[in-house]
């Protein structure tokens, strides 16, 4: 089980549009640098930055195939994640009656129901 300081660590990790993007690709399979290239209008020196930074904190790692290094994901909460954050919510949760401790107090906003 991993505690919760390494789970923020894995969010701070990945809190960024192009590391997300990186992981929804390799959600779907290995992906070589060339790949990442087509896919991402960034630098390559850029892409490089963010792909050593996951692999640092253990999120992907990679293998050699003769000139390519093909990046894969090795943390397995990663996919959960991703399928999280893809998930589209079409309401808010509903706002409390009143104070839960005091039983006391009104919530000031609109009531949606």
């Amino acid at each position: 089980m991993r505690p919760m300081g390494m789970k923020i660590e894995l969010l701070r990790a990945i809190a960024h549009p192009i590391r997300i993007q990186i992981l929804d690709e390799l959600t779907k399979g290995v992906k070589c640098v060339s790949d990442f290239e087509d896919f991402f209008e960034v630098s390559q020196p850029n892409l490089s930055q963010h792909l050593s930074l996951l692999r640092r904190h253990g999120i992907i790692d990679y293998y050699v195939d003769g000139r390519l290094r093909c990046y894969f994901l090795k943390d397995p909460i990663i996919p959960d994640l991703i399928k999280l954050l893809k998930n589209d919510y079409e309401e808010e949760l509903p706002s409390p009656a009143c104070c839960p401790v005091t039983k006391k107090g009104v919530y000031p906003g609109d009531r949606r129901r």
